[in-house]
């Protein structure tokens, strides 16, 4: 949240270990989401009602200025779940360093329709235009995904509605759900509250069954949410990001109008490399979201904050990559490192066709077949990151274009399964990829990838498609880490430009 000028991030933390377990809500705080301050764990198991945890929730800005934090404890050894709030125990405290846990907790207790077990994770609260407060929380029954809805007059007493804001058959237990406004024709983030004509509502959910995450588009009128025509409701959706990407929130940011959405990604790694180093689990950077401007998507871009840190810049132009060619990026840290490319090319002729056997839902499986060093027709053309001198070990991101009939498809992948050669029991390698909606009239397709270390996050076509990736090279590190643009296909590309830049690390904030 954002209170009084400083940015505030809760998340779930272990101070036990590396693994799962033990959770209390940590604390950090920000002045511009980029160099933070660790603060003492603002809630931690204290009472009955979250003795055996304190699980996800969010936080809600009430009249008056005053924050308040929903939450799920755990109540019992059977996981049985809760809804509690908290508040902090000093407004006057720029950096609300003490929150408190009234005595009247919890809130909202799961009635005998509710599975006890799956029912957590409460969104920020918006005010209806009845002058109600409604918020949702996760939950399933059986193999249906369910967003629940409560109501309040005052915030304390809530009560459940006769139907869920939002279900969704065969796609099992909801987590985080996330539910807000975006504008239809705005460049602007809106409050959560906000409601009108011209607005559409995004219900995020992060599905525990693929460790994925997913959103629909659509109308909320009388407390009911209802997916665009058109929109693929479950695992098949749109998703937030096709990559190593988990448990997001959005928030409202006043201060520069503007919704961020701020998402998890794991570690990739086995539990016992997680063990070994001591800690597991990273933010990634924070990302503006707006509305498509053919409504049918979120575009998500990372913030400007994070431009701070550009040190030492390079440029290209007008470079032609042939088939088989690569060229590599020099001048910066390759394993730190910000780069913004567009590529062009003069024909869709060659174009492969998409075989009507695959699963044109199932991008991933494609890119599993379809990797870099398969050749193509229009592609495969990216970028080769965190790449040994002698490519051993790379990631690469790259573009291929189908042609399906009567249009184009634009496959975008994250491939992991060459970043490493280490070999590990319970090392997650994926070929990571989402399809790109993108008009490729002008023949053009844009690339941006930050690079840090063990994490690859890039944004296709100026953040209509967004894959993140955890890898752990072993020669492609610090100083020997490399960077290329590559072209394995047997259409000619151009680099139209290409601006790469060195990134710098953050600092801790100071008082």
């Amino acid at each position: 949240m954002y209170y009084n000028g400083i940015y505030h991030l809760f998340y779930q933390y272990n101070p036990k270990g590396a693994v799962w377990g033990n959770i209390v809500w940590a604390h950090s705080v920000s002045k511009d989401l980029i160099n933070w301050k660790s603060l003492p764990h603002a809630i931690y198991p204290s009472k009955p009602f979250d003795k055996y945890g304190c699980w996800s929730g969010s936080a809600t800005i009430l009249p008056g200025n005053k924050p308040v934090i929903l939450y799920t404890g755990i109540v019992d050894e059977k996981d049985t779940q809760v809804q509690n709030y908290a508040v902090p125990a000093n407004l006057s405290d720029p950096y609300l360093r003490e929150w408190i846990k009234p005595d009247n907790n919890p809130l909202i207790v799961a009635d005998k329709s509710i599975n006890k077990t799956a029912f957590r994770d409460p969104t920020t609260a918006w005010l209806g235009r009845d002058g109600h407060w409604r918020l949702s929380l996760g939950g399933r029954r059986k193999d249906r995904g369910i967003a629940y809805l409560y109501r309040s007059k005052d915030f304390m007493h809530w009560v459940k509605a006769k139907h869920p804001l939002h279900s969704t058959a065969g796609t099992g237990n909801w987590e985080c759900p996330d539910f807000f406004p975006v504008s239809v024709s705005g460049k602007n983030g809106l409050d959560t509250s906000v409601m009108g004509p011209n607005v559409k509502h995004v219900l995020k959910v992060s599905l525990d069954a693929t460790r994925y995450e997913y959103y629909t588009l659509g109308t909320y009128k009388n407390d009911k949410y209802i997916p665009d025509k058109g929109m693929v409701d479950g695992r098949k959706g749109l998703r937030t990001d096709y990559g190593n990407f988990y448990a997001s929130k959005s928030f409202f940011d006043p201060s520069k109008n503007r919704r961020i959405l701020w998402g998890w990604a794991n570690e990739s790694s086995s539990t016992a490399d997680d063990i070994k180093k001591g800690w597991a689990g990273i933010q990634l950077i924070p990302r503006t979201i707006l509305l498509d401007s053919n409504g049918k998507q979120l575009v998500q871009w990372p913030i400007e904050e994070v431009e701070t840190l550009r040190g030492k810049k390079v440029e290209l132009k007008k470079q032609k990559l042939v088939k088989g060619q690569k060229v590599e990026i020099k001048g910066i840290t390759a394993a730190q490192a910000d780069v913004e490319v567009t590529f062009s090319f003069d024909s869709l002729d060659k174009a492969e066709p998409f075989d009507p056997s695959w699963d044109r839902y199932d991008a991933q499986k494609i890119c599993g077949q379809k990797g870099s060093t398969v050749q193509g027709g229009l592609g495969p053309f990216g970028l080769l990151t965190l790449a040994s001198k002698n490519l051993e070990e790379y990631t690469p991101v790259f573009f291929r274009v189908f042609k399906d009939q009567h249009k184009y498809l634009v496959l975008m992948c994250s491939d992991a399964s060459r970043s490493t050669l280490r070999n590990g029991a319970g090392a997650y390698r994926p070929s990571f990829a989402g399809f790109v909606d993108v008009d490729l009239t002008e023949k053009k397709l844009s690339l941006r990838s930050l690079i840090d270390h063990s994490v690859v996050e890039s944004f296709g076509a100026r953040g209509k498609t967004c894959i993140s990736s955890r890898v752990y090279p072993t020669l492609a590190i610090y100083d020997n880490a490399h960077l290329y643009a590559f072209n394995n296909g047997t259409q000619t590309v151009k680099i139209d430009s290409l601006n790469a830049w060195s990134m710098n690390r953050p600092m801790e904030m100071n008082n």
